[in-house]
């Protein structure tokens, strides 16, 4: 029954080395950094629940910092003081504290004065 015991252990101990080793490997010759899918690398896993509310938080974070780079690649674009997402200049309304800030941001921010350590040079 050891012996038993022993293999099993073994047996796990070299599947979780080997697909950390792919896990490296996979991280290593990506050119961006960026981690492959679980699906892309063999692992499967076992459905959680609130697995998926997770994994379309990240998929819409994905898509939100994809289409900030996408905006700040152009040259009409600056940052908004608050959420320091990039904006088209016309997308923003300039502070007299200072600084831009997009409409959902001066929404939330109402009448209320923020005080900046660095102010933003108006465009």
């Amino acid at each position: 029954m050891s012996n038993n015991y022993t293999n099993e252990s073994e047996s796990g101990a070299s599947n979780h080395s080997s697909s950390a080793v792919s896990r490296r490997e996979a991280r290593a010759n990506s050119s961006t950094g960026a981690l492959p899918s679980l699906g892309t690398l063999g692992i499967e896993r076992s459905p959680q629940p609130g697995t998926s509310d997770f994994e379309q938080m990240v998929q819409s974070l994905k898509e939100l910092f994809e289409h900030d780079r996408q905006i700040a690649s152009q040259s009409d674009a600056t940052r908004c003081g608050i959420c320091y997402l990039h904006f088209h200049v016309n997308e923003l309304h300039y502070r007299e504290e200072g600084f831009y800030v997009c409409s959902n941001c001066g929404q939330h921010l109402g009448q209320q004065h923020v005080s900046m350590l660095r102010k933003q040079q108006k465009l």
